[in-house]
């Protein structure tokens, strides 16, 4: 058995079930978000969601998203290009957090 079930995703719902307003609230904000083109399409959308899926390391939205950039239009490549877009992006947000080490290192005398 695995501990991420892809059939739970279809019970996202049930998070609301003791807060129905707030609930209620996160998918219109969602679907006002990503549910429709605006100043991005849904295929641009649904790659960037597909990139954060896997910065955040989500299997349901991965699973989803992966779904919705393919009925989007959006090609392997495409998705393939914008996980790699936000793998380099993490790794530049780990590396500039040395500049930090480095202050330090100069406050304790190491620099």
């Amino acid at each position: 058995m695995e501990y991420y079930d892809s059939k739970d995703l279809k019970r996202f719902n049930e998070v609301g079930n003791f807060s129905k307003d707030l609930m209620k609230k996160f998918f219109d904000y969602y679907n006002a978000a990503v549910g429709q083109d605006g100043a991005l399409s849904k295929r641009e959308k649904a790659l960037i969601a597909l990139a954060v899926s896997h910065v955040k390391r989500c299997p349901y939205c991965i699973d989803s998203y992966t779904t919705q950039c393919l009925e989007s239009g959006a090609d392997p490549e495409q998705m393939t290009e914008a996980i790699h877009v936000a793998a380099s992006l993490e790794a530049g947000i780990t590396l500039i957090h040395g500049v930090q080490m480095h202050n330090s290192l100069k406050r304790n005398g190491a620099l």
